[in-house]
């Protein structure tokens, strides 16, 4: 069996507010409730599972997603509707933008514990020839 990514736990203040705001901005449903986890699934079958842990020993982590464009275009309207902060770069220098990167398109968002979340179309590099 090839080796794949099946889940990672990500730590939030809340995680039932931290699962609903990732579900919410990309048009998923939170997928299951088992012991201390909300988990969110994509569509490759990997989940994340939102973990509620002391915000004072959160560690920001990077989050990025490949998503087609049809996918992009309904995330960003609901970060925009929503109000929610966001950049073309890593670095929060370009607020209220997107990036056009490897010819596709890009946006970075944080999530309520502080994780950069990045949406993009195209990845790193562009596709294989």
């Amino acid at each position: 069996m090839p080796v794949e990514l099946n889940h990672t736990i990500v730590h939030a203040r809340d995680n039932r507010e931290s699962a609903a705001f990732f579900a919410d901005v990309l048009g998923l449903e939170i997928s299951a409730e088992w012991g201390p986890f909300i988990a969110v699934e994509l569509s490759n079958g990997v989940t994340l599972d939102f973990a509620t842990i002391p915000a004072e020993s959160i560690t920001p982590q990077h989050y990025a997603f490949l998503v087609s464009e049809e996918e992009f275009d309904a995330a960003y309207a609901r970060i925009r509707e929503r109000g929610v902060e966001h950049y073309a770069d890593p670095h929060r220098q370009q607020p209220g933008a997107i990036n056009h990167n490897d010819g596709g398109r890009g946006v970075y968002f944080m999530d309520p514990a502080g994780h950069a979340m990045e949406l993009i179309t195209v990845p790193y590099g562009g596709w294989p020839a």
